[in-house]
């Protein structure tokens, strides 16, 4: 039995729906009142979460390395999050990267199908090299935070399994909504791992973080990743000022 007759109603593809022209979503998707996207809440100006130029980490000056460690503390501490620039991946591997989810997502869908609800995944040279790079970025990233926060610098790589370190590639498509004022691509949320490297379409500002009661726009910079810091980080930096 193919998996689009194992769920209990037709599967609507939200894609085709974008494609159809549809002037309208339907009624399964409208929210609530109460859950509706509040445009007032959103602040639109110049302000953004931090940007950090990574660069000082790969530097031979130790006052250079502290500087950015620094930058990145601020960040997590004020925001959780932060853009992240001179990272260390090249910018052909993201444009790549991109290119191959966007040819997939835009494939038919019968070879779409062949995916859905699958253990099989739609990988190949690039996105396994990509994969790769970003979970080295992780690894780098969670030394800082080890060692800013007083710890070992493999503490928490360590804590996530170290070389074995669980980490998971999602690639998400979300198509032009005719009602975007009924509707949410992602209800609000945090994230409940240890940290999520965002590899946005810088042409399409879709992200928003929610600081001191207002929703923040997020401006992607070309080429920088999005770091959010996740719940199991937070929670254990908040042991650990418990127990220190």
């Amino acid at each position: 039995m193919s998996c689009t007759q194992e769920w209990p109603e037709p599967i609507v593809r939200v894609q085709s729906i974008s494609d159809s022209g549809q002037d309208y979503i339907p009624h399964r998707y409208v929210k609530p009142m109460s859950e509706r996207p509040i445009v007032e809440s959103v602040v639109t100006t110049s302000m953004d979460i931090p940007l950090v130029d990574l660069a000082g980490l790969f530097s031979s000056d130790l006052e250079h390395v502290q500087v950015t460690r620094n930058q990145v503390a601020q960040a997590c501490k004020e925001w959780g999050f932060f853009q992240a620039i001179n990272h260390g991946i090249e910018p052909g591997l993201m444009d790549q990267a991109r290119h191959v989810w966007r040819e997939f997502f835009h494939s038919p869908m019968e070879n779409k199908q062949k995916h859905a609800n699958s253990p099989c995944t739609y990988e190949g040279d690039v996105t396994e090299k990509y994969l790769q790079e970003v979970v080295n970025l992780s690894g780098r990233l969670m030394r800082v935070l080890s060692a800013n926060l007083g710890l070992e610098e493999d503490y928490l790589e360590n804590a996530f399994g170290g070389e074995e370190v669980g980490a998971c590639l999602r690639a998400n498509f979300y198509p032009k909504c005719p009602q975007p004022d009924l509707a949410l691509g992602l209800s609000p949320h945090s994230d409940p791992g240890g940290m999520t490297l965002l590899l946005p379409d810088h042409n399409v500002p879709g992200l928003q973080v929610r600081k001191d009661n207002k929703w923040i726009t997020v401006k992607p910079v070309p080429h920088a990743f999005i770091i959010n810091i996740g719940d199991q980080i937070q929670v254990h930096n908040i042991f650990l000022i418990f127990n220190s």
